[in-house]
């Protein structure tokens, strides 16, 4: 960093002494074709006095562009030799102030310039002519350094909005990518939860009746090995979601359940144990939404979960009902538990499933009134 900026100070200089030298030589070029024909040795000093005083406030015009090119103005009321370097400074005013501020520079560009020919005038040029020629090329200056103060702004401008605009979409990518890995890390939970209490409730039963029938312990023991492999394949999803890595989709590929998987997870938490009672009332499910279908999944899944390990052994009540043009109404009921869990939670899940369910237009209320917890869900269902 500190080389980088003593390089830049170093062109910065090269370029100064490089400006100077060109406008000197432009001023000695002046002097020398005033004194042609006619020469006189007191103007001569004067002329080159007033030169390298006047290529000496070119090292001005970098820091105080307006007091410079004032004092350049007047300078080029008393020498020729002075009107490059007043030039320079109409310019560079013009490039760096307001127009009404470099319109009044000009001006008094322009009338140092009226001052110089009344008391030495141009041999051939008429004083119309002189003064149309001064206009001229001030007007020109004004608007050169105008078009390039405004050409820089726009690109100042264009560089600043690329690089908001490249600032906001990394923020957005940012974003898109922890929302996904938020969707990702809820759709596990609820896979993991769920086959986390399953394999709760079965070793839940090995411990507590010992005294078995060998084959059903030995099919215990095979559920509770299957699902052990499963939950550790879905961790090993979790794992790769929470990654820094882009992920595109899951590592298992599996396919998102249904509301023709319902049955089956019914049928599944059955067979660990849960007593449930399972009304379904709902015309035309065919029609109903994949999206729609999936919420409904992920409710009554949570909601089995929570039964399990909120209230393990007792029973379990879901009614399902619904019709197109109308919602699709969820309600699962179960007395509560002693108020020990079965495994650890902290409650993550009805948050999440609260906010799936808000996201497909829908309600989810939940709570204990007397003395049962009810959970009760309704999601929109368009004809």
């Amino acid at each position: 960093m500190g080389d980088s900026c003593e390089q830049s100070l170093k062109r910065r200089r090269r370029a100064d002494v490089l400006a100077v030298a060109a406008i000197g030589t432009l001023s000695a070029l002046t002097i020398v074709g005033r004194q042609t024909g006619h020469f006189n040795l007191s103007r001569l000093i004067l002329d080159v006095t007033v030169g390298l005083v006047a290529c000496g406030l070119i090292l001005v015009l970098g820091r105080r562009p307006v007091q410079g090119a004032l004092a350049l103005a007047v300078l080029a009321a008393i020498s020729p030799a002075a009107t490059p370097p007043s030039t320079v400074g109409t310019l560079t005013v013009a490039q760096r102030r307001p127009l009404k501020l470099a319109i009044l520079v000009a001006l008094a560009g322009i009338a140092g310039h009226l001052v110089q020919w009344i008391w030495r005038p141009t041999q051939g040029l008429s004083l119309l002519w002189y003064v149309i020629l001064d206009v001229a090329v001030h007007a020109a200056l004004l608007s050169w350094g105008q078009w390039t103060q405004a050409r820089r702004a726009l690109l100042d401008s264009l560089r600043e909005r690329a690089l908001r605009a490249e600032t906001e979409q990394g923020r957005r990518v940012a974003e898109a990518r922890a929302l996904e890995r938020t969707k990702m890390a809820r759709e596990m939970h609820d896979v993991l939860a769920h086959r986390l209490s399953l394999l709760a409730t079965y070793a839940g039963a090995l411990e507590y009746r010992p005294d078995s029938a060998p084959e059903k312990l030995s099919q215990a023991a095979g559920v509770i090995r299957t699902g052990v492999h499963q939950a550790l394949d879905e961790l090993r999803e979790v794992i790769s979601v929470l990654r820094d890595s882009e992920i595109d989709e899951l590592p298992g590929g599996r396919p998102q359940p249904t509301f023709a998987d319902l049955r089956g997870l019914v049928e599944e938490s059955r067979e660990a144990g849960t007593q449930i009672t399972y009304d379904e009332a709902v015309t035309a499910p065919e029609s109903l939404p994949p999206a729609t279908g999936r919420t409904a999944y992920r409710v009554v899944q949570e909601g089995l979960t929570n039964a399990r390990k909120h209230a393990a052994g007792r029973p379990v009540s879901v009614r399902v009902d619904g019709r197109p043009g109308g919602s699709l109404e969820i309600v699962l009921t179960n007395p509560g538990g002693n108020g020990v869990p079965l495994t650890p939670g902290n409650g993550t899940g009805l948050v999440g499933l609260t906010e799936r369910v808000q996201l497909a237009g829908g309600t989810l209320n939940h709570g204990r009134t007397r003395g049962e917890f009810r959970l009760h869900a309704s999601l929109p269902w368009p004809a």
